[in-house]
């Protein structure tokens, strides 16, 4: 029998840069979102991301957009090519602050190429924000808590009326 690989330890006070770098290296990690009673999950390509706090461009007609609306609560599982895991579990809220759609927009030839306008009914882009980040080295079996406010680039959480979820409808982002 085969001995099992023993994972390199973890310092907690680079947790915040590991779990960044993991997120860095996956360019398509999988969003979990709820249909009913039934978990579907996917792989997302986020255009942009801003600490833990992660932007992912969706189509209307998308199953996705009917699943955020019900319910808000998602996560994000990134993997890096070592096989490091992070997970971003958070609350989806749709976008309306026209600087941060034109600033993505202006930085994604791909929406650009496929949308034609900004304006296209329908795109929708969410902000997802983090309520836990936690991280796990390879074989580790074990998560870490990484904190929020790590980092001069990281995220706080959400605002305290969508951090217990209590609404059931997707929060709509306030200009501010």
């Amino acid at each position: 029998m085969s001995k099992r690989p023993s994972p390199e330890p973890v310092d907690p006070a680079k947790l915040p840069e590991l779990a960044h770098a993991v997120v860095a290296a996956d360019r398509f990690p999988r969003l979990a979102t709820v249909d009913g009673d039934q978990p579907r999950v996917r792989p997302v390509s986020p255009v942009k991301t801003d600490g833990f706090t992660v932007y992912v461009a969706n189509l209307r007609r998308y199953h996705k957009t009917e699943e955020l609306a019900a319910n808000p609560k998602c996560e994000l599982v990134y993997l890096s090519p070592e096989h490091d895991q992070v997970r971003i579990t958070g609350v989806a809220e749709v976008v309306r602050e026209r600087a941060v759609l034109d600033e993505i927009w202006r930085t994604n030839p791909l929406l650009r190429a496929y949308l034609g306008s900004p304006d296209n009914p329908e795109l929708i882009l969410y902000r997802i924000r983090p309520t836990r980040v936690r991280f796990m080295r390879e074989w580790a079996l074990d998560y870490h808590e990484v904190p929020l406010d790590a980092g001069p680039n990281a995220s706080v959480g959400p605002p305290d009326e969508i951090r217990g979820g209590a609404g059931t409808a997707v929060t709509d982002a306030q200009p501010g």
